[in-house]
């Protein structure tokens, strides 16, 4: 199925220079977890700190899950941030 992956921050340089405004469409597997997704663009699960899809937050022990998914979902991964 085909998902929208986006990066946001200092992750954005971990995307193929083909994305678009953060964003690239990629194929994923049915059975696919967040976490594969998330490590097959080299993020490291410290950096993974806030992951939404379709803007509904998932937390670690969900990103194990499979089935999560569906065609046309937007996965989207920020890093922590420091603020003042």
């Amino acid at each position: 199925m085909k998902i929208t992956f986006k990066l946001y921050a200092t992750l954005q340089h971990l995307l193929p220079s083909a994305a678009v405004n953060n964003a690239i469409e990629i194929e994923v597997a049915d059975d696919v977890t967040l976490h594969q997704i998330i490590e097959q663009f080299r993020v490291q699960p410290k950096d993974a700190h806030l992951v939404l899809i379709n803007g509904t937050y998932f937390d670690h022990e969900a990103r194990d899950q499979t089935g999560l998914l569906k065609e046309g979902d937007v996965v989207a991964v920020w890093p922590p941030v420091a603020g003042g």
